[in-house]
């Protein structure tokens, strides 16, 4: 009995980590497997959020440190619905704050386990590449920009920053900034999406979709340039 209490002891850290890789796979399945269409529809989410009552606040902010965890639950409608559910302003800083807490969780954890945690939930692909942005130059700077280009996956960059030389507290300060005008355009489009109100909808997703798009494909050319110009 003692040797497997000491067996168990000394390989906390795996325990742990298994633990994670479970859980992150329990709320993948549960939020992104059974309920897919839910998580693409403010309404349907609004419902969920909604059924917890006194606790909905609760339960939107745990929603958000969820999906920054499972980094592979789609953000973008999670942002959408905080602004549909409790207008652009307060949908905006509700979010905020869960996508930080969730943040700040994935940098510890990342911290904790370091590379072996990583390489069992990120591909080497986006680890390279996201390692080599990293060194491009003022590692404060650099996670700024990112965060705030859009179609850069975030959550994923959160796992990456918290083995790289960003220190925790720079980290929460720089990709929170960088996340804010993201959020809060996405709060504004959620409050007003049912409204009636289509023209400056419109002009906002295509503005957002075509930035999108530059991000995904320019991402990398753009976080050179400006910092060659820093």
């Amino acid at each position: 009995m003692k040797k497997g209490l000491k067996l168990l002891y000394e390989n906390r850290g795996y325990l742990i980590l298994i633990l994670i890789a479970l859980f992150i796979v329990f709320i993948g399945y549960e939020y992104y497997g059974q309920h897919f269409n839910e998580l693409r529809n403010p309404k349907k989410i609004k419902s969920i959020i909604l059924s917890y009552g006194d606790y909905s606040v609760l339960a939107f902010l745990a929603l958000q440190i969820i999906q920054v965890v499972a980094f592979f639950i789609p953000g973008e409608f999670m942002q959408i619905a905080g602004g549909y559910i409790y207008g652009a302003f307060i949908g905006g800083l509700l979010t905020l704050l869960g996508i930080t807490m969730g943040s700040a969780i994935v940098y510890g954890l990342a911290r904790q386990y370091g590379k072996p945690l990583i390489r069992r939930i990120i591909s080497d692909k986006k680890l390279n590449f996201f390692d080599k942005l990293l060194k491009l130059g003022s590692v404060n700077h650099i996670v700024l920009i990112l965060y705030l280009i859009p179609g850069i996956p975030k959550d994923v960059l959160a796992y990456i920053c918290g083995i790289s030389d960003i220190t925790f507290k720079n980290f929460m300060i720089y990709s929170t900034l960088g996340r804010i005008p993201g959020i809060f355009i996405s709060t504004f489009f959620g409050a007003r999406m049912y409204s009636g109100h289509k023209g400056i909808l419109i002009v906002i997703a295509v503005a957002m979709s075509i930035l999108f798009v530059i991000g995904v494909f320019k991402g990398e050319k753009i976080v050179k340039l400006l910092v060659k110009k820093e």
